[in-house]
């Protein structure tokens, strides 16, 4: 319901309830003696006097009653009505001495009708503003009802809203029924909620952009960096010169150093990995020679020719995932390494062996997990991220990466698709 049709109800039961009341004060009391019925029950009772039988037939239905000179009730029509003459007195009436025969007899006491339209006016008046009470209830209550929904209830919701905004709750839209008062209020502050949920996500994009790249950089870093200390360790068993070995082992460990920095730097803005960009095209397969050749810093890796082809692959990706893996067997396996390679109907496989020994049986299942570093890891820096890392990019490349055990060694295998 509408404030305007309440309104008009308001209006219509003030309306209604003046004109009853109006109506009622407008019905007549009459309050004039009817002398006509007065004298013919006089006229009657001399007749009678001193018996009253049948004196009803004559006088018509207007009551009376008689009284003797000492003011006894005689007779009277209507039993039980005679409460006295001081009753007679104070409700006005009619009484007229009787006379019979020149004697004083008693007294005549008409009884009127305006004490019984008083009455009725009265029960009717009670009975008006009894309905024109109940009426203006009735409004009242239905005047709260809309009252809550439309403004109560509103800032109720208002209030359970401001909390979830404050909390951080930004994806609860605040609700708005069509009766709202306040809709274009209440709309603001939905649109402000919205502006704060693009905003909010915003910073999260950006600050997810830049944590992947510090941390994709850290973690990339680190391979040239063990790549400056393992030249810097082999240097200082060559060189004979105390200078020169001062200089290297300075090199060395500023080389640690900032290893141990990039460390720190790749734990405090790791997040989810899932977010690394990987893009594939069409790339020659002769690429995995300058990749791996390029990681051959001590001459511990024999590569067998890589057929060529044209491979789905991001480069700078599959970078990553040949020197994560030829850095592990360095490590880990402290071997040479062999890596063959050779076309399958949909894959360039590449299969990296060292002649270590190897990851045990259990451990196999859990080793490209995030975070996760084998029994063999003991005493050696690592975060436990490279497997999982090149792992992942192979599956962004559409490819896969498989780890098993040989008797002589492990082996890690890359299936790279071949572009179709």
């Amino acid at each position: 319901m509408s404030w305007k049709s309440l309104i008009a109800l308001l209006l219509i039961i003030l309306l209604g309830g003046a004109v009853a009341i109006g109506v009622q004060l407008t019905f007549p009391i009459h309050t004039e003696v009817d002398t006509v019925a007065l004298n013919e029950i006089v006229h009657t009772v001399r007749q009678k006097w001193p018996s009253f039988n049948e004196i009803e037939d004559q006088v018509g239905t207007v009551p009376f009653a008689v009284l003797d000179p000492a003011g006894n009730l005689l007779y009277e029509t209507r039993p039980g009505q005679y409460e006295g003459l001081e009753s007679a007195f104070r409700q006005r009436m009619p009484i007229v001495d009787l006379v019979i025969d020149g004697e004083p007899a008693g007294q005549i006491i008409m009884y009127s009708d305006v004490q019984d339209s008083l009455q009725q006016i009265r029960h009717r008046l009670v009975w008006t503003t009894l309905i024109f009470s109940l009426s203006l209830a009735v409004f009242g209550g239905i005047f709260m009802l809309i009252l809550y929904r439309t403004l109560v209830r509103p800032f109720s919701k208002l209030q359970v809203f401001a909390r979830n905004i404050a909390l951080g709750r930004l994806d609860s839209p605040l609700q708005m029924e069509r009766s709202n008062w306040f809709g274009a209020f209440t709309e603001s502050f939905d649109i402000m909620r919205e502006e704060l949920a693009a905003a909010k996500k915003s910073e999260y994009e950006a600050n997810r952009s830049k944590k992947e790249l510090v941390a994709t950089l850290s973690h990339d870093i680190k391979t040239p960096i063990a790549s400056i200390k393992a030249i810097s360790e082999l240097l200082l068993l060559q060189l004979k010169e105390e200078k020169s070995l001062r200089q290297v082992n300075t090199i060395h460990a500023k080389a640690e150093q900032i290893n141990l920095l990039i460390t720190d730097m790749f734990h405090a803005t790791m997040e989810e990995l899932q977010e690394l960009k990987v893009t594939p095209k069409e790339i020659y397969s002769t690429v995995l020679n300058e990749m791996i050749a390029g990681a051959n810093i001590d001459d511990r890796i024999a590569a067998d020719p890589v057929p060529e082809c044209i491979i789905q692959a991001d480069p700078v990706r599959l970078q990553q995932v040949l020197d994560n893996l030829i850095s592990n067997s360095l490590k880990y396996a402290g071997t040479s390494i062999h890596i063959t390679s050779m076309l399958t109907p949909t894959h360039l496989m590449v299969q990296i062996d060292d002649y270590g020994p190897g990851v045990a049986e259990e451990e196999l299942p859990l080793i490209l997990n995030k975070f996760y570093r084998g029994s063999n890891a003991s005493g050696k820096s690592g975060a436990g991220l490279g497997l999982y890392i090149s792992h992942y990019f192979m599956q962004q490349m559409q490819g896969e990466l498989e780890c098993l055990n040989r008797t002589d060694g492990f082996t890690v295998m890359l299936l790279i698709k071949l572009d179709s």
